[in-house]
C-alpha cells in the first residue's frame, strides 16, 4: 500500500492538472512551499510592521524570522497538524522551532486568517498575471491569422445550416472578440483585489487596539503599511474573520467565462476539422486512433472543451459558499475552496496553453473550403440573379417562379441522387435568362458574397485588439508546450 498522502506515488490518487497538465509555474502558486512560504512572510511583515509602531521586537528577532523564511520542515509540521488539528498553529510551532527567540512574537494578535486569506489573496493575483500574458498570446497569434485571412471566403452556418458568405478571419474575430473581453475581465478583477489586512479575529480589531494601548492610529498604520509590504493598494475596511467571499466569485466567474470563450472556439474548430475545412495541428508520428489509422482526432480541441466544462461548472462552488458564510464566518468553505479555487486557475492555465498551441499551427485548406462554397453558392446567388434579370427587363415574379422550379431540380439532384449542385447549368440552359448568361460568372463570384467583412477585420484588429495586446509585447514570443 502506498502511505497515504503520498501525491508523488504511482499508487496514491494525484490530480490530472497538476500531474499532467498544467505548467509548473501554476502548480507552484498552488503548493504547500508557496503558500507556507508566504504565511512566514506575512508574519515577518507584521513584525516588522509591529516593531516599528513601538511594539517590543528586536532586530535580532526580526533577522531571525528573515533567516528561515525557506526554511520548513514540512515531516514536523504535518506531525504538529495531526496533534493540534490546527493547520496554522502547526506552522506556527514549525516556524518557532527553527527561530526561537522569535518564537513569542510570531502571529502576534493576528487571526488565522491573516496568514490564510492574506495568502490566498496574494496568490490570486499571482495566478492572475501567469493568465493574462497566456491569455494575450492566444490573442495575438489567432489575430494573425484572421489578419491573413481576412477576405478569405468561406461558407457561413447559422443553426449548422449553409447560410451567407464570411471569410475565415472574420469568423476568427468572433472568437478573438470573446477573448477580448476575458482579457479586460480578468485584468479588472485582478487589479481590483484587496487585501484582508490586519484585521483581527472578528474583523474588528480588538485585538491590536489592544496591543496598542487604544491608539487607534497604530492600529491603522499597522493595517496600511503590512498591506503596503504585500503590493497590494486598497485593504478592506469592512472584514469579517474572513475576506467577503464574493471575492471568489468574481474571481472564478471570470475564469469560467473564459470557459465558455474556449469551449465555443475548440468546438467550432472540432466542427471545422469534420467538415475538412481547417484543423489543429497533428503532429508526425500523433495516433488519431487505436483501431483506426486514418483518423486525424482534434485531440486538442477536444481536451480544451472537456476541462472547460470542468472550469464553468466550479464557480458554483463560490457562489454556494459565500451563500452560507454565518455571520462573521463558518469554516464550512476551507476544505470547499482548497480544491476550487487551485483548480480553477490550473484548469484555465492548462486551456490556455492548449489553445496557444493550437492557434499556433491551425491549419486551413482553401480548396475544401471552395468546393462547400460551389455547392451552396448558386442557391445564395438566386436573388442577385433576379436583380440583374430585372435589370435587363424582365418581371421579377416571372424570374422568381423560373428560379424556383430549377432551384426544386437542383436541390433533388443534390439531397436523392447525391450529385452536384447543378443549378448554374439549368440556368445557363434556359433561354429565359440568356440576356444575363454572360453575368452568370460575375454573379457567383464569391468575393461579392463578404459584404464588408475584410474591412471589418482590419478595424476590429487595428482599433481594439492590438491597443489592448500592447501592454504584452515583451512575452508575445513564447511558445506554448503540449503537456501530455
Amino acid at each position: 500500500m502506498a502511505a497515504a498522502g503520498d501525491p508523488g506515488g504511482t499508487d496514491s490518487y494525484r490530480s490530472p492538472l497538476a500531474s499532467r497538465y498544467a505548467s509548473p509555474e501554476m502548480c507552484f502558486l498552488f503548493s504547500d512551499r508557496c503558500k507556507f512560504r508566504t504565511w512566514r512572510q506575512l508574519w515577518l511583515w507584521l513584525a516588522e510592521a509591529e516593531q516599528t509602531l513601538g511594539l517590543p521586537i528586536t532586530d535580532e528577532q526580526i533577522q531571525e524570522m528573515k533567516s528561515n523564511l525557506d526554511n520548513i520542515d514540512f515531516q514536523m509540521a504535518a506531525e504538529e497538524e495531526k496533534q493540534l488539528r490546527h493547520d496554522v498553529m502547526a506552522h506556527v510551532h514549525t516556524f518557532g522551532r527553527c527561530c526561537p527567540k522569535a518564537a513569542g512574537i510570531i502571529h502576534l494578535g493576528a487571526t488565522s486568517c491573516y496568514v490564510g486569506d492574506n495568502t490566498d489573496l496574494i496568490i490570486l493575483r499571482k495566478a492572475c498575471d501567469l493568465l493574462l500574458p497566456k491569455l494575450a498570446r492566444v490573442i495575438s497569434r489567432l489575430a494573425d491569422f484572421a489578419k491573413e485571412r481576412a477576405d478569405l471566403p468561406t461558407l457561413g452556418f447559422t443553426h449548422f445550416q449553409p447560410a451567407q458568405l464570411t471569410t475565415v478571419g472574420k469568423r476568427c474575430c468572433l472568437w478573438i472578440q470573446d477573448l477580448c473581453m476575458d482579457l479586460q475581465s480578468l485584468k479588472r478583477v485582478r487589479d481590483e483585489l484587496r487585501f484582508r489586512g490586519v484585521k483581527g479575529t472578528t474583523g474588528t480589531q480588538a485585538s491590536f487596539l489592544q496591543l496598542f494601548e487604544g491608539d487607534h492610529q497604530k492600529v491603522e498604520q499597522l493595517d496600511q503599511m503590512v498591506t503596503k509590504k504585500a503590493g497590494f493598494e486598497r485593504a478592506f475596511i469592512i472584514t469579517g474573520q474572513t475576506y467577503t467571499r464574493k471575492v471568489d466569485i468574481a474571481v472564478l466567474s471570470v475564469l469560467a467565462s473564459l470557459g465558455a470563450s474556449v469551449h465555443k472556439i475548440c468546438t467550432d474548430i472540432r466542427l471545422l476539422a469534420n467538415l475538412k475545412e481547417m484543423e489543429e495541428p497533428f503532429e508526425k508520428q500523433q495516433i488519431g486512433s487505436s483501431a483506426m489509422p486514418y483518423k486525424r482526432n482534434p485531440m486538442r480541441s477536444e481536451r480544451c472543451c472537456s476541462l472547460a466544462r470542468h472550469l464553468m461548472a466550479l464557480v458554483m462552488d463560490p457562489l454556494q459558499t459565500a451563500s452560507v458564510q454565518w455571520f462573521e464566518r463558518t469554516l464550512d468553505d476551507s476544505a470547499n475552496r482548497r480544491i476550487c479555487l487551485a483548480e480553477a486557475f490550473l484548469t484555465a492555465d492548462t486551456i490556455l496553453n492548449t489553445l496557444q498551441n493550437i492557434s499556433e499551427g491551425l491549419v486551413v485548406y482553401p480548396k475544401v473550403i471552395e468546393r462547400r462554397i460551389r455547392q451552396e453558392l448558386p442557391f445564395m446567388a438566386t436573388e442577385n440573379i433576379i436583380m440583374a434579370m430585372v435589370k435587363a427587363g424582365g418581371n421579377r415574379q416571372d424570374c422568381h417562379e423560373k428560379i424556383r422550379v430549377l432551384s426544386q431540380q437542383a436541390a433533388a439532384v443534390v439531397k436523392q441522387e447525391g450529385g452536384e449542385n447543378d443549378l448554374m447549368e439549368r440556368i445557363h440552359a434556359d433561354a429565359y435568362f440568356s440576356p444575363i448568361h454572360l453575368q452568370l460568372g460575375d454573379l457567383l463570384d464569391p468575393s461579392s458574397f463578404i459584404g464588408r467583412a475584410p474591412q471589418q477585420v482590419h478595424r476590429f484588429l487595428d482599433e481594439e485588439v492590438y491597443p489592448l495586446l500592447k501592454p504584452f509585447e515583451h512575452v508575445m514570443e513564447e511558445k506554448a508546450e503540449l503537456c501530455l
